[in-house]
């Protein structure tokens, strides 16, 4: 192992360096069986010792380095090759401030011209409160650099692949929504022809068959039997036209076409108490300058209604149920707040909670939200919020075809 010689420490600095030749000896055997690049300057830059670390990394002998002002031998340029001014230089700011440091984003420079990214540490010296210089270690980071590069790489390609991904299924589950608006129109357009043809060919047959039973039991005076008969087949004809009124009224609310939302909002609670004998507390406030909502979304808003309605009905065991609907010009709220059962949060995120995920997408379609407040013994608050849209700007839903991911 090579040591450094006592020349290698100048005789001004000795007392601040070591006290005495075994100290002396003892540095030198310290400084040679470290790994990492050592060297110390004076106040004005100039190496006055180095080790055989440092020495080989930067390719010179230690000799070759002594006396030679540092940052003019191994720090003068940045990485991309421009002049690196002395007066920032972090090295020789230890003794010039008094102020430490660790840098690792910057590079040393080796007597043959290339530049290897290194760590170092300068520290100023100091005796009794005096700087006499610094001491550097430095070792070679261009691995570890790599490396970080690699992974920088691989992250950055990682999250390219994420976003790509993430945008991909995003645009499927436009997609999907849209193709899930589409069907909702698309229903209730055959729900309207279904309904229409019910009323049109049933109600019309109904209506040609008691007339011929009345015919019929007007000319059975004589024959009481069958005059009976006709009276039975009549009632059983007025009971076919209730329920096929009622079929009509399911598939397509006449009311909602005739005389609007508030109307059938109106109606449906109305036919909800009636059925359910239920205690209700409700109430329908509608401003005067609140406009009728289109009827794609009318249409959104009152089948969100009746799943409310028939949610508490079905599953709720309630005894009262307090309704509450107000509309302004820009908004429409409706909250269903039930004194049943409840459930926890989650069971209303469940996959399977097909109720509640079919009233979030329409109202998802038009900008709305579906709030659901519950807790197991504490009832069930159902809440929808939506943005009430003017007739001309109604979104019309079109089937695109759905690719997914």
């Amino acid at each position: 192992m090579r040591q450094i010689s006592a020349e290698v420490l100048p005789a001004h600095h000795t007392s601040s360096y070591v006290a005495s030749r075994p100290w002396r000896e003892r540095l030198a055997l310290l400084l040679e069986s470290t790994g990492e690049g050592i060297f110390g300057v004076d106040m004005a830059g100039a190496c006055v010792f180095i080790n055989q670390a440092g020495a080989a990394l930067l390719g010179y002998t230690p000799e070759e380095v002594l006396h030679r002002n540092m940052h003019e031998l191994i720090h003068h340029s940045h990485a991309d090759g421009h002049h690196y001014p002395a007066a920032e230089c972090p090295i020789f700011n230890a003794f010039r401030h008094g102020v430490p440091c660790r840098i690792d984003n910057e590079v040393l420079w080796r007597r043959d011209g290339s530049a290897f990214h290194a760590e170092y540490s300068s520290y100023p010296i100091l005796d009794e409160g005096r700087v006499l210089g610094a001491v550097v270690t430095f070792v070679d980071i261009t691995e570890r650099k790599r490396a970080e590069e690699l992974l920088r790489q691989a992250n950055d390609e990682l999250e390219a692949r994420v976003a790509e991904r993430t945008q991909a299924l995003s645009n499927a589950l436009a997609q999907l929504r849209q193709l899930s608006a589409y069907l909702d129109t698309v229903r209730e357009e055959e729900r309207t022809r279904i309904a229409r043809e019910i009323h049109d060919e049933l109600g019309s047959l109904l209506v040609a068959l008691k007339m011929d039973v009345t015919w019929l039991d007007r000319r059975l005076d004589d024959r009481p039997q069958l005059k009976c008969k006709c009276h039975s087949m009549s009632r059983l004809i007025d009971t076919a036209v209730d329920n096929v009124g009622r079929i009509i009224t399911d598939l397509r609310p006449s009311i909602l076409d005739h005389q609007g939302l508030w109307a059938a909002l109106e109606w449906q609670a109305q036919e909800f108490i009636d059925s359910s004998e239920l205690q209700c507390d409700w109430r329908l406030e509608v401003d005067p300058a609140t406009a009728e909502p289109p009827p794609p979304q009318a249409m959104a808003v009152f089948r969100i209604f009746q799943e409310m309605l028939s949610n508490v009905a079905r599953h709720a065991q309630a005894s009262a149920v307090r309704i509450r609907i107000e509309a302004a010009p820009l908004q429409l709220s409706i909250a269903i707040h039930d004194n049943g059962r409840g459930a926890a949060p989650n069971a209303f995120e469940s996959p399977k909670a097909y109720g509640v995920m079919g009233m979030r997408e329409r109202a998802g379609h038009f900008g709305g939200t579906v709030l659901v407040d519950s807790a197991p013994g504490q009832g069930t608050c159902v809440r929808l919020v939506m943005p009430l849209i003017p007739a001309m700007a109604a979104p019309q839903p079109q089937p695109q075809e759905v690719l997914l991911p």
